[in-house]
């Protein structure tokens, strides 16, 4: 049988180069998955980055009410003096409570004690500073 080289062949019945077949069907899903679970990691580091970021608001903001009341207290003209500054007080801002003492601490000089606390997500937080004054800011 003799067979002309010069005629082509159908284009369906030619055969690729074995470099040149393309992906199959599992190839693609198995890609697929694998994009998959790398974009859920991503999302979900991103929402514990939101909440770590929403923490550290929350200590900042405890933080500042804190420093806020006790320089507040320390600037008192007396602090040894019980009347003018009542020994314990609290209040509320937001999601804060803040409350505070005043103890002995020598003769001239009281310690002075803030707390802020608040709940986030069904967890209990605070930030205490304390200190010793006696007054007029010192």
């Amino acid at each position: 049988m003799l067979t002309n080289k010069n005629t082509e062949m159908p284009a369906g019945a030619r055969r690729k180069p074995h470099g040149e077949r393309g992906f199959t069907l599992i190839e693609v899903l198995i890609a697929l998955t694998i994009l998959t679970i790398g974009l859920l990691a991503v999302a979900t580091m991103q929402i514990s980055a939101i909440h770590g970021n929403k923490m550290g608001n929350d200590i900042s903001r405890a933080i500042f009410l804190a420093q806020d009341k006790l320089e507040e207290l320390k600037s008192s003209e007396d602090i040894t003096d019980t009347i003018s500054v009542p020994a314990n007080g609290s209040d509320e801002t937001g999601i804060f409570n803040r409350s505070w003492g005043l103890g002995p601490s020598g003769t001239n000089s009281r310690s002075v004690t803030v707390t802020v606390s608040w709940t986030t997500r069904g967890n209990n937080h605070s930030v205490t500073l304390n200190t010793i004054s006696r007054g007029g800011g010192y």
